[in-house]
Parts: structure tokens; C-alpha cells; sequence
């Protein structure tokens, strides 16, 4: 039987981590790639990860590269290219120039793996998954952008923190755009099937969300000279094996909406079912005046960010 081949374009901490995550759970071969500069460190982080295998007893090929040859008809690309946020950078300052290395990236995506599915993580991420889908042609079910299961997850772990309980109890649901942008949805939020706001007061849960807007740059500023990889690097581990694995799982994503949500033709996050055919569903749920008119706003702000942009 055929294994699964799966590339990460950009071999710094948030795709390393990610081979890492998928070599463990054996989701496929995996190739890093990164750009010539850096040659050496793509194929050095791969040969040091594959030689865990013996110890972490997981049979998969792991391929370091700086051209993208080897990613040749690979089933989920990944990229992960692109500058890191650095203290008191704001996401929209990240656009432009991430915008030049995720159009490169995807023009070679498209040339090597025509039929792939492509799970964008680079910054401003919503901004990002547009730009894409646009160079790559790909359609819209084959390109997914990688935020609200991070952004849920850090909700799950300041619930779980605040409650005192385990984060296995925790579901939760956010919509809208990554970090400051989200729009939380504490009613479709529960604790071993109990609502939170039957558990938390509504100042409690204002803060969690304040905590999660702001967890990135949170991170960031402890940091100082880098930015979160090991919970990002997970969310992409999760959203791939839900592919690779058609798992069906019903996942937040940066998911393409056109009538979905009245969004008109923009990637936002919204609850989505992840399979072998990438994006197969989008879920939409009932929204409150107050979620609907925050969740326009964040679709706002996403619009306002993709007239900027210059492809």
C-alpha cells in the first residue's frame, strides 16, 4: 500500500516541529523543504528526525531539500514559509512580503503537485490562504489555512487552566479571522457536555478570550526572538491527518464562503469537516446579533487586508 507523501515548505521551527508531530504519528513520508540559502538545514533536521525512528519506533521516509523536486505529487502540502512576527509587528505588517514568498512557494506547489491539498499556516494567515488559492488555481476545497485550531486550542488550555480540569472535556468553537480577529462563541463552548457559561461568569470567560485574541503576541513578547511553533505545529499535524486519514473531523478552519455565512467569496474561519477531499463541508450554526456583527467585522478586516495585496 501506497504511504501518504507529505510536504513542508519552510524547514524553520514551526515545520520542523510539524515533521516531528507527523513522523511520530506516521501520517506519511515527509519532505522539508527550504530555500537554497539555507542549504543543509532542511536535510539536516531530516536525517536527525529520522533517526529517532529506532527510538520512537516510527517507520517513515523523511527527505530534506532546498529545490522542490522531491516534493513531486505529494497529497498535502504545507507552507509554512515566511517571516516571523517580532515584537510589536502587527500581523497586517507581515503582508507584503509574505505575500512575495507565498506566491513563490505556491507557483512551484502547483508546477509539483498539482493535485495536493495545500494547508497554508503563514501570517497574516487569512490574507495568506488568498493569496493561494489565487496563484495556485487550485479549487477552493483544496486549499484549507490553518487558524482556528490553534486559536480553539489555546481557548481549550485557559478553560481547562481556569477550571481546573482535563483539556479532553473541553469543546469549543470559534469563528472569523486568527487572533485578534476571532469571534468566540462561549455558547457553543462545553465542559463535559455542560455549557461554560453555566461553569464560568461572564467576566471569567471575557478574560479567557481576551488572553486568547492576544496569545500569540503574547508568546512573542516572552520570546522575544521568535514566535509560537509547538502549538501551531500541532494544528497543522491535526488538520493533516484529518485529511490523509479522511477523518472527517470537524475542524475550525480558514475555509473558502461565499453564500456560507453571507461572506461573499473570502477564506475565513469557520467550522469545517476536513477529509480526503480537503475542505468537504462547511457547518454553519445559528449566530446572535452580537456574534454576527463581530464576525462581520473580522470579515471586514480580512477584505479590507486582501485589497492591499498585490499578487
Amino acid at each position: 500500500m501506497r504511504r501518504a507523501k507529505i510536504s513542508i515548505i519552510g524547514a524553520g521551527n514551526v515545520g520542523a516541529t510539524a515533521a516531528h508531530w507527523m513522523a511520530a504519528k506516521e501520517l506519511g513520508d515527509v519532505t522539508l523543504v527550504d530555500i537554497p540559502a539555507l542549504d543543509g538545514v532542511p536535510q539536516g533536521k531530516a536525517l536527525d528526525l529520522s533517526q529517532a525512528g529506532p527510538i520512537e519506533d516510527f517507520d517513515i521516509h523523511l527527505t530534506g531539500a532546498t529545490s522542490y523536486e522531491p516534493t513531486t505529487g505529494s497529497d498535502v502540502v504545507i507552507i509554512t514559509a515566511g517571516l516571523a512576527r517580532k515584537p510589536g509587528m502587527s500581523r497586517d505588517d507581515l503582508l507584503q512580503k509574505n505575500t512575495a514568498i507565498v506566491k513563490a512557494v505556491t507557483e512551484q506547489v502547483k508546477r509539483f503537485s498539482p493535485q495536493a491539498v495545500l494547508i497554508v499556516v503563514s501570517n497574516p494567515l487569512d490574507a495568506m490562504v488568498y493569496v493561494a488559492h489565487q496563484v495556485s488555481g487550485f479549487p477552493a476545497h483544496r486549499v484549507v489555512g490553518m487558524a482556528g485550531v490553534l486559536d480553539t486550542a489555546r481557548y481549550r488550555a485557559f478553560i481547562a487552566a481556569e477550571l481546573q480540569v482535563s483539556v479532553e472535556d473541553i469543546q469549543a468553537l470559534l469563528l472569523g479571522g486568527h487572533g485578534d480577529d476571532m469571534v468566540p462563541l462561549p455558547r457553543y463552548t462545553a465542559v463535559g457536555g455542560i455549557p461554560l457559561p453555566e461553569l464560568l461568569p461572564r467576566e471569567k470567560i471575557d478574560a479567557i478570550v481576551e488572553r486568547t485574541r492576544k496569545g500569540g503576541a503574547e508568546i512573542v513578547n516572552l520570546l522575544k526572538t521568535g514566535s509560537a511553533y509547538y502549538a501551531p505545529s500541532a494544528a497543522v499535524t491535526q488538520m493533516t491527518e484529518a485529511i490523509i486519514r479522511d477523518k472527517k473531523r470537524l475542524l475550525p478552519c480558514a475555509a473558502y464562503c461565499d453564500r456560507e455565512y453571507g461572506v461573499g467569496g473570502y477564506f475565513v474561519g469557520v467550522p469545517a469537516k476536513l477529509g480526503a477531499g480537503g475542505v468537504e463541508q462547511i457547518i454553519e450554526v445559528p449566530l446572535s446579533p452580537q456574534e454576527r456583527k463581530l464576525f462581520e467585522a473580522s470579515v471586514s478586516h480580512v477584505r479590507d487586508l486582501i485589497r492591499t495585496i498585490k499578487i
